[in-house]
């Protein structure tokens, strides 16, 4: 759509992102009508506009306009006041063009639904003046008078329902252009939706990825989940059998987010599970050849925080190591808390890499929970964090609960401190020590 005089002129420039000059668009072109709602009847049910917006401001003007149904210009309806000189514009040519890449195939659908043309569409050559020849490329301009091209266009006008006239006008070139848009708009949503399509399958194969099946213990109730931000994350939790009654609990923290962060977080998981069989009773063993897979097979830089413990089921003996992750809570059932803080660096960094190890004995009604930051660090309307204070206290609120209820009220106390949009994934395992 144009509101220029002439619809016809120099090839419009394409949108350069790396101009340093502001932005800058056609929005809106006014139209005088006398009455709103039967100028909307005639755009939108008529013409097949759409209704962009129709407000009351606060002064009690009524604001409306319609939009074709490409472009992003729209026409802004105004009804005048009768004494105003804006009302004797009404019922005059607009100076307003309508570009389509077929004003025939238009025309019969307009004429059909009773829109008023005062003519059917007719050819017409146009030859550029000088001015605009010159105002193209240097080699246009340096053509001879006789060799300037000549562009053919179908035009016609048509009338809305107060007499206000517009023309319908079909280009060559800008028939190109249109028909160049149209395509590039098909090839983007088409882009899009595999776009769509493709994360909806990495979620589901990452869904794949965590625990399907909890091994059975006698000594211990355990629980995990892990609620992504986006379709799919960085977070990593998991159960390894490892033998003769023992129990790997891992939960893990890969640096990013998005699609970089889930392939790390797939290698990881493939690291501890091709690696686990070698575990036996030596999880130091087990931690420095998953630490060197990790650095072998990741970006330089990629790195994650990790923590992991090996539950002995007959003797109820919890050894853990904790790469750079958060502190694990002990909660015993004497109410005292207890932290596994730290025991070495993150995973993936330095190939020469060691881990110390820490032995705890747990006993009947002792809790240990393990997350993620995307549990501390989620935060309210207010910027508060919900930080390890709120964790803590759930964790007292609800330990008489077994693991998976214990999992999903803390997840739900989290969701009720931070209530909009998530921003990093929220993982967590409960485990809960009881009598044999």
């Amino acid at each position: 759509m144009s509101s220029s005089s002439s619809p016809h002129g120099p090839d419009p420039p394409a949108f350069q992102p790396d101009r340093q000059d502001p932005y800058l668009r056609l929005q809106a072109v006014t139209i005088y009508v006398r009455d709103y709602d039967r100028s909307l009847k005639f755009y939108v049910e008529q013409l097949g506009f759409h209704l962009a917006f129709d407000a009351r401001l606060q002064s009690g003007h009524r604001m409306v306009a319609v939009a074709p149904p490409d472009g992003s210009a729209m026409l802004t309806l105004v009804v005048p006041s009768p004494d105003s000189k804006q009302f004797a514009l009404i019922g005059r040519p607009t100076q307003v063009s309508f570009v389509t890449e077929d004003v025939t195939a238009k025309f019969k659908e307009w004429s059909k639904r009773g829109v008023h043309f005062t003519h059917a569409p007719r050819l017409k050559r146009i030859k550029y003046d000088e001015q605009v020849r010159t105002s193209r490329s240097a080699a246009l301009s340096a053509l001879p008078e006789e060799s300037a091209p000549v562009w053919g266009g179908v035009f016609t006008r048509f009338i809305d329902i107060d007499g206000n006239s517009f023309a319908l006008v079909s280009f060559d070139e800008v028939s190109r252009e249109v028909e160049a848009q149209r395509r590039a708009i098909a090839e983007k949503m088409e882009s899009e939706r595999r776009a769509v399509q493709e994360l909806e399958i990495a979620k589901q194969v990452q869904a794949r990825l965590f625990p399907q099946s909890l091994p059975v213990l006698k000594t211990l109730d355990y629980f995990g989940v892990c609620i992504q931000a986006r379709q799919v994350g960085g977070d990593y939790y998991d159960f390894l059998d490892l033998g003769e009654g023992r129990l790997g609990l891992v939960i893990g923290d890969v640096a990013g987010k998005g699609i970089a962060a889930a392939l790390l977080m797939a290698n990881l998981q493939a690291n501890f599970r091709s690696q686990c069989a070698i575990a036996l009773d030596q999880p130091q063993r087990l931690l420095r050849s998953v630490n060197q897979l990790f650095c072998e097979n990741t970006p330089d830089g990629a790195y994650a925080t990790l923590f992991f413990a090996e539950y002995d089921d007959n003797s109820r003996r919890l050894r853990y190591i904790n790469c750079g992750h958060l502190s694990a809570l002990l909660l015993r059932s004497n109410d005292t808390l207890e932290r596994l803080d730290s025991t070495c660096t993150v995973l993936g960094l330095f190939k020469k890499w060691d881990c110390p190890i820490v032995e705890h004995q747990l006993f009947p009604g002792d809790t240990l929970l393990l997350y993620t930051d995307g549990i501390t660090e989620s935060f309210n309307a207010a910027g508060e964090e919900f930080g390890e204070s709120r964790v803590i206290e759930a964790l007292r609120q609800y330990r008489d609960q077994d693991a998976k209820s214990l999992v999903a009220s803390i997840a739900h106390a989290v969701r009720q401190h931070s209530p909009n949009q998530q921003f990093d994934d929220v993982t967590l395992i409960a485990a809960k020590c009881a009598a044999a």
